[in-house]
């Protein structure tokens, strides 16, 4: 026990100080080599005297033991899917070794891994402590979707309880939200690419204007609100892109995929990777162009995308990792549209003069260091350089747009982070338990301008210009920096060969400011048209610290080896962003007074498989939501003109809430059940879930027991994937039940702001067919051509009703070939 206790602290301090020193190699070694069916396995794990050594397999199976005693010791070989091995070796009369591993689906003491990667998942993956969390991973190989659009309804068609707004075609950005919170720009999951941030501000601004291209994509990693601990407070949890790497067998890899859809709809896609003979260089890059019309009138958009990516391992123990990503694109914005507007012609554009931008960079450089097999260190560091700009009208949909000089926003964002995870196994009451710790250090600076475009009051092209006023006013300037420090920890305890739990903590410090200007602007209408009696610059500096202690805990119970039952109660914290408080908008204001969100989530849950036939996961949750931001529908006088009454939007705390409600997916593989052989493939799926969303009690009287803003009571997704050797066809029906988009469960109104999401289902289908290094895939979204619409909008790319693409075809052609 003491032994294990230092083996602990000497591995803390490697975490402390990003270093260790080898061991000293002794003058004698013993070589060798596990191996199953003469094919050599990779990362077997290599245990001598119940851990006083312990190592890995290469690639080629080969291991190495050093600073040996003499005489008798125990081995002991693990691997993934294969018998343990128990055996005696005598040194230094044992000096070369040839082990022959028999296959069974065992593991090292965690659960194993389904093919799928749906459903069950080892306690530890890499540097993330996966035990008792509600995990869905989407493995993008096994997906047929149009992935040249991003669409994520076909994406996450496996993934219980997610709500997606469609904005738009081209699948520039992913609109996602979980439990009820929502899906504006994924705003409430802590959205990474390959482990690091990728939204504009973590803090500040946590909205995501990039997303990875689906065909660069190998994995898509979503853990509940349960990561809170591990990876951040916010209440929808991690969501992150697993980028693929170089192939591992090929020195070179070349893969292009072109498709053309509705509505001049084009999308080039071309990557190259590979790994060098000596398997140390792995690369891998790609480059995506897409544009379109759109199919409403004012839609048209095109976009560049580019990533490269090249790690080095420089040993065993050692590896680095850099990579680069470019995303720009320019897109028109058709609008919204009224209630009236929609259900006579959803295809209606009033607005020809909105237009948006976006650049985004990001760097990337990791490093990774495995001392031992039972320890690896992890570091991160990230940089993002990039700014969005919208230009265009902001007021009401149901006013005519006459002209006049249009409204340009500008945010710059230059954020810089660092992460580092330690993951330390050991040896504890003859059972391994696991120790995840680590630290995150982010700065993040928001720059924001708002004012009136200098293109004259007929301007409707895209010049992302202000009108340089004498004075210098425009209607705001702030800067919002902010830092983040954290340390957190979990620890993975096997109590039981079945039972486990793993408590966790995590310590956060949150900073943000506000520093600028907002314009004071009062006009009233006269003789001469209007009057401007007050127009002058406020200067306001808001600053914000807080300290927050979040707690979690997770326990598992294993049936057998296919099944568990597993709990979690993690608490969730979420700050204000001073940036939203300071844009002017007609449609929506903001309280001045908002406070933080704080919270927490608890799961209980099934999963598993039940032989060949039946796969999938039930799981009950309840989320507590104090002090909920949400949309009030309000009434106030015109600025133009006091005699008037308009409607408005305010943004306010309006209280405390809860969503309760049961995630439940499962999967059939009715042909490997009746005939395990088989060339033929048929696999039904039932995704489904059911949410209660209430406020639960309210300053609002009208709120108190109202249903909450984007939860929709029922959310369905069924269909099938079937296939034959290289042949393959998908379908599903995705059913989204009515629910609100306000706390006043408003209706409809004259704006269209808020009011009443109807319910809609649409029908996607696609098909492929494979032949040697060629794979074509058609493909029709929204089979049955549904009416209907996902989202209603207070700003950008509204204001108003968002309507959902009509029924639209697509085919794909790809091209991939490999050099040894």
């Amino acid at each position: 026990m003491w032994k294990n206790f230092i083996d602990l602290l000497r591995f803390v301090a490697i975490f402390c100080f990003c270093f260790v020193s080898n061991w000293a190699l002794s003058q004698t070694i013993i070589l060798g080599k596990v191996r199953t069916d003469r094919k050599p396995i990779e990362r077997a794990l290599i245990i001598v005297d119940h851990g006083f050594i312990i190592t890995e397999t290469n690639q080629r199976g080969v291991f190495r033991l050093d600073s040996l005693s003499k005489g008798a010791h125990t081995l002991q070989i693990y691997a993934d899917g294969y018998h343990v091995i128990d055996t005696l070796i005598t040194f230094p009369n044992a000096t070369s070794l040839v082990f022959n591993m028999e296959a069974l689906n065992v593991d090292i003491g965690e659960v194993n891994v389904n093919d799928d990667s749906l459903y069950l998942h080892p306690a530890i993956d890499g540097v993330t402590l996966l035990h008792a969390k509600t995990i869905s991973y989407t493995n993008l190989e096994k997906i047929t979707a149009n992935f040249a659009t991003n669409n994520a309804r076909e994406i996450f068609k496996k993934t219980p309880g997610l709500n997606a707004w469609e904005n738009d075609h081209s699948g520039l950005q992913l609109n996602i939200g979980s439990r009820g919170l929502s899906p504006n720009r994924t705003s409430h999951f802590n959205t990474k690419q390959n482990g690091y941030d990728i939204s504009a501000d973590a803090l500040g601004y946590p909205e995501s204007y990039y997303t990875p291209p689906m065909q660069a994509v190998e994995r898509i990693e979503l853990i509940r609100g349960a990561a809170s601990l591990q990876f951040g407070t916010q209440f929808g949890g991690l969501l992150n892109f697993v980028l693929k790497k170089g192939n591992k067998k090929n020195r070179f890899h070349f893969l292009s995929e072109n498709t053309y859809g509705s509505n001049h709809f084009v999308n080039t896609f071309t990557s190259l990777g590979g790994t060098s003979a000596n398997g140390k260089w792995n690369y891998y890059s790609f480059f995506q162009y897409k544009r379109g019309d759109g199919w409403r009138p004012n839609s048209a958009f095109n976009t560049v995308n580019a990533y490269a990516q090249l790690s080095y391992a420089m040993s065993d123990h050692f590896s680095i990792k850099v990579e680069q990503t470019f995303m720009y694109y320019l897109t028109q914005q058709a609008g919204g549209m009224t209630d009236a507007n929609f259900w006579i012609d959803p295809s209606l554009s009033t607005r020809e003069r909105n237009w948006f931008r976006v650049n985004w960079n990001l760097s990337s450089i990791s490093f990774e260091y495995k001392p031992s097999t039972k320890t690896t260190l992890k570091v991160n560091n990230f940089l993002l350089h990039g700014f969005r700009k919208s230009l265009g009208n902001l007021q009401p949909i149901h006013r005519t747009d006459y002209g006049g000089a249009r409204n340009l926003i500008v945010g710059n964002y230059l954020n810089f982070g660092s992460e580092a995870r330690l993951v330390h196994r050991y040896d504890l009451w003859k059972r391994t338990s696991s120790l995840v710790i680590g630290t995150r250090f982010y700065k993040g600076m928001t720059t924001q301008q708002q004012g009136l475009a200098n293109d004259g009051n007929d301007g409707s092209l895209s010049d992302f210009q202000f009108l340089n006023n004498s004075d210098g006013i425009q209607q705001s300037d702030y800067s919002f920096p902010s830092t983040n420090i954290a340390l957190f920890a979990e620890h993975y305890f096997s109590i039981t060969d079945r039972f486990a739990v793993s408590p966790g903590f995590r310590l956060e410090y949150i900073h943000t400011k506000a520093d600028g200007y907002y314009q004071d602007l009062l006009v009233i209408p006269s003789s001469a048209g209007q009057d401007t009696l007050r127009n002058q610059a406020i200067d306001e500096i808001r600053t914000s610290d807080r300290l927050v202690f979040l707690m979690g805990l997770g326990t598992s119970y294993k049936i057998n080896d296919d099944f568990e039952l597993y709990a979690n109660i993690s608490q969730n914290y979420r700050a204000i962003n001073f940036n939203d408080m300071r844009i002017v908008n007609p449609n929506q204001e903001v309280d001045p007074n908002l406070k933080d969100e704080s919270g927490f989530n608890a799961d209980f849950g099934v999963r598993g498989s039940f032989g060949r036939f039946l796969s999938g996961s039930a799981t009950l949750f309840y989320m507590h939501y104090a002090d909920r931001i949400g949309n009030v529908e309000l009434v106030r006088q015109q600025a133009d003109n006091p005699m008037i009454n308009e409607l408005y939007t305010l943004r306010t705390n309006i209280g405390d809430a809860r969503v309760f409600g049961l995630e439940l997916l499962l999967e059939m593989d009715v042909i490997s059940f009746i005939k395990p052989q088989s060339s033929f493939t048929f696999k039904p799926f039932l995704n489904v879930s059911i949410l209660d969303g209430r406020y639960t009690a309210s300053a609002q009287s009208f709120a108190a027991g109202n249903q909450l803003e984007y939860v929709a009571p029922f959310i369905l997704r069924t269909g099938f994937d079937m296939g034959y050797k290289d042949w393959g066809l998908s379908y599903q029906y995705s059913y989204t039940h009515q629910h609100f988009s306000d706390a006043t469960n408003a209706m409809e109104t004259a704006n269209a702001v808020v009011g009443v999401i109807p319910s809609y289902g649409i029908m996607d289908i696609s098909t492929y067919y494979t032949y040697k290094y060629v794979r074509v895939q058609v493909g029709v979204n929204n089979l049955t051509n549904e009416r209907y619409f996902t989202r209603r909008a207070a700003s950008y790319p509204g204001p108003g009703i968002l309507p959902g693409n009509p029924i639209n075809f697509y085919v794909t052609a790809r091209f991939e070939i490999g050099v040894k």
